[in-house]
């Protein structure tokens, strides 16, 4: 058994604890190997678990690996912003006041503090056009007809997800996926619009039973690629707050924004459990 390591479990996307999407993070975990930490992050059953390292690229603050109960991510929202968090309350200082930039598989990530929160810049999204065979395979396993869908898409900026844009945020809420189906097809984003004047512009969900959780409470890695979608194409204002994992039980609130060419999406996150791990 090596030496404890600072342990801290974040809420992510929320100001009050158990209303958002929680992430393990181990400090200083320099030490361990790959399967070291792919068996702490089957044990801990969150969708996400990440280890803070020492980074190696001068331009960094840390390094972050982030895996998820089936595997490893390049990147992931909702574990960037959860572990800046730890990282900050931890006693680390970035380099460039006001701005922390992360080091992770798709190279580095810069993030900022804006009222409260703390919102990641979203890395490159690559587009394409959805399979017709999959498609319909994915709407099957939803419980949707074509007519139901808007609109699909690929979304890929570290996660692979299949996006569907829905009529409204009560198509969305009303989805009773078929996730064995799901495990064998994709990684699936579904978003709504709420009713103009509502508190939150969208509500989104994210089926992943092929990391290993069938349905994920709240995340970032989605929500930036279905901004830059749903911006793009005219479906959504550049600034907008969307809900998620109500299903679930949570609340989750998204902060998107567009400055320029970049996507920023952000959120509040709480510490809910500091402590030490062995491994």
């Amino acid at each position: 058994m090596s030496a404890p390591f600072p342990f801290t479990q974040v809420d992510v996307f929320t100001e009050r604890p158990l209303l958002g999407n929680p992430l393990a993070v181990v400090h200083g975990a320099d030490a361990l190997d790959d399967g070291q930490m792919q068996a702490f992050a089957q044990w801990t059953n969150l969708s996400e678990t990440t280890f803070l390292l020492a980074p190696t690229d001068p331009g960094a603050d840390y390094r972050v690996r982030i895996f998820t109960p089936g595997g490893e991510l390049p990147f992931a929202g909702h574990p960037t912003l959860g572990s800046c968090h730890a990282w900050l309350e931890q006693g680390g200082v970035p380099k460039r006041a006001g701005r922390v930039v992360q080091q992770c598989g798709v190279g580095l990530v810069e993030l900022r503090a804006e009222a409260g929160r703390t919102a990641f810049a979203a890395p490159p999204l690559r587009m394409a056009e959805v399979e017709a065979s999959l498609l319909g395979a994915v709407l099957r396993a939803l419980g949707l007809e074509a007519g139901e869908v808007v609109a699909a898409q690929w979304l890929d900026n570290g996660p692979h997800w299949l996006g569907l844009a829905l009529r409204d945020a009560a198509a969305v809420l009303a989805l009773e996926p078929d996730h064995a189906a799901l495990r064998t097809l994709a990684k699936v984003g579904v978003v709504g619009a709420h009713a103009a004047g509502s508190e939150c512009a969208f509500e989104v969900r994210a089926f992943v039973s092929m990391s290993g959780v069938a349905e994920d409470p709240v995340t970032g890695s989605l929500n930036a690629g279905l901004a830059e979608w749903l911006i793009g194409s005219g479906r959504a204002p550049e600034r907008y707050v969307a809900a998620q994992g109500a299903r679930l039980g949570r609340a989750g609130r998204v902060h998107v924004a567009r400055e320029g060419g970049r996507f920023w999406i952000g959120g509040s996150s709480v510490s809910c459990i500091r402590g030490e791990v062995r491994l």
